[in-house]
């Protein structure tokens, strides 16, 4: 079965909301970017990213399936449960091969302009600094271009 879509939804994270709202799921990867309004999402969104104890029912959900929470810093926003920015921005770069790379330059683009043109307040893992190192740039000069 098939989850609702963001069609019909003001935004994303009225969406998020109505599908993983109290769940025992955390959003992650791209749905955290969403959720914490770092990225404005696709049109048309289909696809949510969890961490998740089990699989539930709805196939346009990815679970990455932990034992535990233990050890995944989110965050807990009126029932759903999100990656912290940390998290996120960590996750994403740990597994930057199989990801879209967009939603993550987005994201750091907003922090970095959110934060005075600055990336201090985050934390980078150290095997997830050259991956950094590598966007970085690009996010500072993202709205710059086209």
């Amino acid at each position: 079965m098939v989850s609702l879509t963001s069609e019909g939804f003001i935004n994303t994270r009225d969406w998020h909301r109505a599908i993983v709202g109290g769940k025992g799921m955390i959003l992650r990867r791209t749905s955290a970017l969403e959720f914490l309004e770092l990225f404005s999402g696709y049109m048309n969104g289909k696809e949510i990213d969890v961490y998740a104890k089990r699989r539930y029912e709805y196939e346009n959900i990815t679970y990455c399936i932990v034992d535990t929470f233990d050890g995944i810093n989110y965050i807990d926003s009126g029932g759903v449960l999100c990656t912290t920015i940390n998290q996120t921005i960590n996750d994403m770069l740990a597994d930057l091969d199989s990801i879209d790379e967009q939603p993550l330059v987005e994201a750091l683009s907003k922090y970095y302009f959110t934060h005075d043109k600055s990336f201090t307040d985050l934390t980078i893992l150290p095997e997830n600094i050259e991956c950094f190192s590598n966007l970085k740039d690009w996010a500072i000069e993202y709205y710059n271009e086209g």
